[in-house]
């Protein structure tokens, strides 16, 4: 399977169930009361994170989530059912983005961690909730609010508990090998590796394991994109423990300052993290030359083991070495996982303003139309479009009581003005009059 770690898929949550605009029949009664239950909420999109997925490939070919729509609401105040909600399993680590605004819709670094990235819509209500002493037979219902529906883009970038850092041919793949159940391909050339090869390191007497991946070889410049570039430091940034690969036959000093540097350049904080130097083909040089090597390279503050990965030298004591220095999945989880953008839910303020329209067929006279906008007052009327002109004293008591009628006023309205609020259009008059 292709190692595939980022994704752009299309999430469309469920739209709410309308609300049912029913009265009550039964034999032997001639009129009965408003019976109209309410709409279900629709359903909504969920990222899951799963262990034991390390690749987005398995989500390739399907490219479109959709949610249930919830029910419509039925007569006898039956309420429709709700729409399941749509699950979408990810790998741990994975992050989502809105990719329109690049917000982070969420960030999944736990097994099991939640998040909804596209929210159902609501239920509309039915006729029986609008009925009051003085409109005992309301013949209108409420609409339901359609689903979010988003384009996201989906990033790995947790892909193992440790990772393997180092230049090509700096025997990571045969490290890999050597510690875990892993069988990469492994050759004497440069980027044998051109994705990440994961395996599992397994501790002898202890039912204690991580996950360790040989990330693509690092390059000078992979922080400005050069090589594998970002696609490299992206998985670097995201694992609890970084295990610098240096082959001690080239210049193993040179090589740990070049990508330390490369690090910086990407993410400072990296260089925070847990870390250990593993120096390499330890059978290719002379014991006296590796000691002094590993005397220098102490100067970094960071433990360093001689190794073989050919001969299997000192492997044991590398791994044991990570067990003791790998910091708890919480507490990585906690200290690393990116701040979700809140999405706020804002009402764009009431304005009123006047246009003036040439007169209509007939008419010497120009029309005076007062366009309102903001107030949450088009999304209102859209809730009641299926029956508009049944519904329009109820809606006139509820503009009336959230300050539409004082902000006509102030905006100059006259008797016989033309209102307009999105496509629906009425007379103005004065109710104080």
């Amino acid at each position: 399977m292709a190692f595939r770690d980022v994704l752009d898929i299309e999430v469309i949550a469920g739209n709410g169930g309308d609300g049912s605009m029913s009265f009550h029949r039964a034999k032997y009664m001639e009129k009965g009361g408003p019976d109209g239950g309410h709409g279900g909420r629709g359903g909504s999109i969920v990222l899951r994170a799963i262990e034991g997925v390390e690749s987005l490939e398995r989500l390739v070919g399907k490219r479109k989530f959709k949610a249930e729509n919830g029910a419509y609401g039925e007569g006898r105040l039956r309420q429709g059912s709700d729409g399941a909600d749509l699950v979408i399993d990810v790998p741990v680590g994975t992050t989502a983005f809105d990719a329109d605004s690049g917000k982070i819709l969420a960030d999944l670094v736990q097994v099991g961690q939640t998040k909804v990235i596209a929210s159902g819509g609501y239920g509309g209500r039915g006729n029986s909730v609008f009925a009051s002493s003085t409109r005992q037979a309301p013949r209108f219902a409420e609409l339901g609010t359609r689903g979010e529906r988003r384009r996201v883009r989906l990033e790995l970038r947790l892909i193992a508990d440790v990772g393997l850092v180092g230049y090509p041919n700096a025997g990571k793949s045969s490290l890999l090998a050597a510690l875990s159940n892993a069988n990469p391909a492994i050759a004497d050339y440069p980027f044998t590796t051109l994705s990440p090869i994961l395996g599992v390191v397994q501790e002898d007497d202890r039912d204690r394991r991580f996950t360790m991946a040989d990330i693509p070889g690092i390059i000078e410049g992979a922080s400005e994109g050069k090589g594998l570039g970002l696609e490299f430091l992206r998985h670097i940034s995201r694992t609890r423990l970084l295990v610098y690969v240096l082959a001690a036959d080239r210049d193993p000093i040179g090589e740990l300052q070049q990508l330390q540097a490369e690090l910086r350049s990407y993410d400072p904080s990296l260089l925070e993290n847990a870390a250990l130097v593993a120096l390499n083909k330890l059978d290719l040089i002379d014991e006296d030359i590796a000691a002094m090597i590993e005397e220098e390279l102490t100067q970094f503050g960071l433990p360093v083991l001689r190794v073989s990965a050919r001969e299997r030298q000192h492997i044991e004591t590398l791994r044991d070495t990570i067990f003791e220095l790998l910091p708890s999945r919480d507490a990585w989880a906690e200290r690393n996982a990116l701040a979700e953008d809140v999405d706020e839910v804002r009402i764009e303020p009431l304005q009123v303003t006047l246009r003036i329209d040439p007169p209509e067929k007939g008419s010497t006279e120009p029309e005076r139309v007062l366009v309102v906008t903001g107030g949450g007052f088009e999304e209102k009327i859209d809730r009641f479009s299926r029956h508009l002109e049944d519904a329009a004293e109820y809606l006139s008591g509820v503009f009336r009581r959230q300050g539409l009628n004082t902000a006509l006023k102030r905006a100059g309205a006259r008797e016989g003005d033309t209102v307009e609020i999105g496509a629906f259009r009425f007379e103005y008059f004065d109710d104080q009059s």
